[in-house]
């Protein structure tokens, strides 16, 4: 059953009762809320996830839920917890979804550790995937929501996440994460996107998620192994620049944006090493979506 096939009054009272067993990517994580906007934000977004049989093994068990004391009323907040566990300060309620997202991919960078977890999008068109590793506000998700509203497959906009046994790339898609004037240009470039609410005054400035594919939500089980490397950096005033990088530098630059990297340790770099060289490593600078989509395009074509 997916998501969408429950009745909104059924996915209320299911995250309000006994939770949800939502599978996502590699893991099945069981949420429970009584809070609106978790099942609103839930409803529209995983509408096309599916989810696990009642009872059966959950690798994490979340709630979202408001802390004890006046705060349930007062400027009232909400509570991230796990396993009964609290791993951050309270935000203010109207965060509640945000805050699951950003609880959930905290939960897989943290104990995912049969895997690399690496700070980047991926995306990939047949069967050649493309990592996209990147700093907070290098435009990485912007660049990746822009692909896959064009034809590409979402394997994720946060995380590339690296199988220590095969060294293929895992699928975890789930809503892509846009912050501030990316939310209006990624409705403009993609103006059947379906996007979630807009949320103001996060640590994150105003952030609002869109929608994952539907064919990448059914192929999330289908992975691959990664053929490009190619980190990007937005460049409002700039050009369109895809210049070669060598692969011990982008080695090294995996590395750095390794969230577990500490914990996998030697044999985490040795998947890493064997990726790198089955890969084309660029640097890639743009300052449009369009010439952007269309320099990735013709990168897999051979003709950049």
């Amino acid at each position: 059953m997916r998501v969408a096939e429950l009745p909104p009054a059924d996915l209320r009272r299911r995250l309000a009762g006994p939770g949800l067993a939502l599978r996502t990517g590699p893991v099945t994580v069981h949420i429970r809320s009584a809070l609106p906007d978790v099942a609103d934000g839930l409803s529209l977004l995983y509408g096309d996830h599916s989810l696990a049989r009642e009872g059966g093994f959950c690798d994490f068990h979340v709630r979202l839920a408001p802390p004890p004391g006046l705060r349930r009323w007062f400027r009232p907040q909400v509570c991230f917890y796990l396993d009964g566990h609290t791993p951050f300060k309270p935000l203010p309620r109207s965060q509640a979804f945000p805050m699951l997202e950003w609880g959930l991919n905290w939960c897989m960078a943290s104990f995912l550790n049969r895997h690399v977890i690496l700070h980047a999008a991926v995306v990939a068109r047949g069967d050649v995937a493309v990592i996209l590793p990147g700093a907070p506000g290098a435009g990485k998700s912007t660049l990746c929501a822009a692909l896959v509203g064009r034809g590409w497959r979402l394997f994720s906009d946060e995380m590339a996440i690296v199988s220590l046994e095969d060294g293929q790339l895992v699928p975890n898609p789930r809503p892509v994460s846009l912050k501030n004037e990316s939310i209006r240009v990624i409705q403009d470039f993609v103006p059947e996107a379906v996007m979630g609410e807009a949320h103001v005054d996060t640590r994150k400035g105003t952030v609002a998620h869109m929608k994952p594919p539907a064919e990448s939500v059914r192929r999330a089980q289908e992975s691959a192994r990664a053929r490009y490397v190619v980190m990007p950096r937005y460049r409002p005033q700039g050009e369109g620049v895809m210049v070669p990088e060598g692969r011990a530098a982008m080695l090294m630059a995996l590395v750095d944006n390794g969230f577990n990297y500490s914990v996998v340790g030697a044999e985490g770099f040795r998947v890493l090493a064997d990726l790198i060289e089955d890969c084309r490593c660029f640097r890639f600078e743009y300052a449009d979506l369009e010439s952007a989509v269309a320099a990735f395009d013709a990168l897999l074509a051979g003709e950049a």
